[in-house]
């Protein structure tokens, strides 16, 4: 009989790169016995966890088929049950839209110890890793991080006043996210980046304006990116020691 006392620890994994990794989220990824893990994720942290750790692949990416919240609440209960160590292993931060209360919610119905491993959010690290500072003491006082696979419940008018905007999840609807901050009085000439695969070696950066900025990246799949729009983007030039375009 396993009188081993299960644990669910929800794990930010960062931007992806085992270098961002948490040393606390390194260190548990080598007792987990079930891995439960995000579409984002990169393969790479999967050889951190011993070979006999059962490996899960729950990912949910928007048009394809990905496994039910219930189910995958479900999933964290049962093993955690049987005494095991799971983690459950999220991209970024658990809880900037890591969708982590329903699970939360599940693991106290169940009576199941839980854990949360802060990670690095891509809102954060991305606009770093472009050279973009998100705050300055003139150009940005303030910046806000919003998800915008939904445009229709925000409020575009608070949003088009902030000096800085940060952008996960919408890089499908580009177009909608400009025509309505240009809509409640953002100029054309704001400038515009776009941060795809942020942290990797896939690393991609284009900028423009909100003028610009759709056909620039016209044959672009965008997705995973981070969107930042606001004068700071300017400021690029002149942190980025590398040759931009």
């Amino acid at each position: 009989m396993n009188n081993q006392k299960g644990k669910v620890y929800l794990v930010g994994a960062g931007l992806g790169d085992e270098a961002y990794l948490t040393v606390r989220a390194y260190n548990l990824l080598a007792i987990a016995q079930v891995l439960v893990y995000d579409a984002l994720v990169d393969a790479e942290l999967l050889r951190l966890v011993s070979p006999d750790c059962l490996k899960l692949d729950v990912g949910k990416r928007g048009g394809k088929p990905s496994t039910p919240q219930a189910e995958i609440n479900k999933l964290l209960v049962k093993y955690c049950q049987q005494g095991k160590q799971v983690i459950r292993l999220k991209s970024g931060d658990p809880f900037i839209f890591g969708r982590c209360m329903a699970e939360i919610e599940a693991l106290q119905a169940g009576g199941c110890e839980f854990e949360v491993v802060p990670g690095i959010s891509s809102a954060l690290a991305a606009p770093l890793l472009a050279g973009i500072p998100l705050t300055d003491p003139i150009l940005s006082r303030c910046f806000a991080v919003f998800t915008a696979h939904d445009p229709d419940v925000l409020d575009w008018q608070a949003l088009s006043r902030l000096e800085t905007l940060v952008i996960l999840m919408g890089g499908q609807n580009l177009a909608e996210i400009i025509q309505r901050l240009l809509q409640h009085g953002r100029s054309l000439h704001t400038p515009i980046a776009i941060i795809r695969w942020a942290g990797t070696e896939r690393q991609q950066i284009w900028t423009g304006t909100l003028e610009t900025i759709v056909q620039e990246v016209s044959d672009v799949p965008l997705s995973p990116v981070v969107i930042v729009i606001g004068d700071v983007v300017g400021l690029r030039r002149y942190f980025q020691p590398e040759n931009i375009d």
